[in-house]
């Protein structure tokens, strides 16, 4: 049995697709793009915003599944151009504390909505 998770502090699916699916003790988020969720315009021009804000809608996600981002244990980033994965590293630093989530980075021709970076993560709230 499982549950899906909403919250308006993240961007709404734009898509069939829930935010995230809490399945047991673990919580399975979609991937998530630097939609602002007030406006769901992309945030765009700064990479340093679009990561702080693709961190920010998996924050607000964890938070809704009665989490945080310290239960992250798998993190996927998917980005169009991995020059940008020096940053991501870097901005990644100010959301997580080690033990760091495993890993993995991918590069992708495009993303939804043009959007240069996408991140999803898998919780566990055990």
């Amino acid at each position: 049995m499982s549950t899906s998770i909403q919250t308006s502090r993240a961007p709404q699916a734009i898509g069939t697709y829930s935010q995230a699916v809490r399945a047991g003790d673990t919580v399975y988020i979609s991937g998530q793009i630097p939609l602002d969720p007030a406006t769901a315009v992309l945030v765009s021009g700064d990479i340093d915003a679009e990561i702080r804000r693709v961190f920010e809608n998996l924050k607000a996600i964890a938070e809704a599944a009665g989490g945080t981002l310290a239960n992250a244990v798998k993190l996927s980033v998917f980005l169009t151009d991995m020059t940008h994965f020096a940053k991501v590293n870097e901005i990644m630093a100010t959301y997580f504390k080690t033990p760091y989530p495993a890993r993995a980075a991918v590069g992708v021709a495009s993303l939804p909505r043009g959007a240069r970076v996408e991140m999803e993560c898998i919780l566990s709230l055990a």
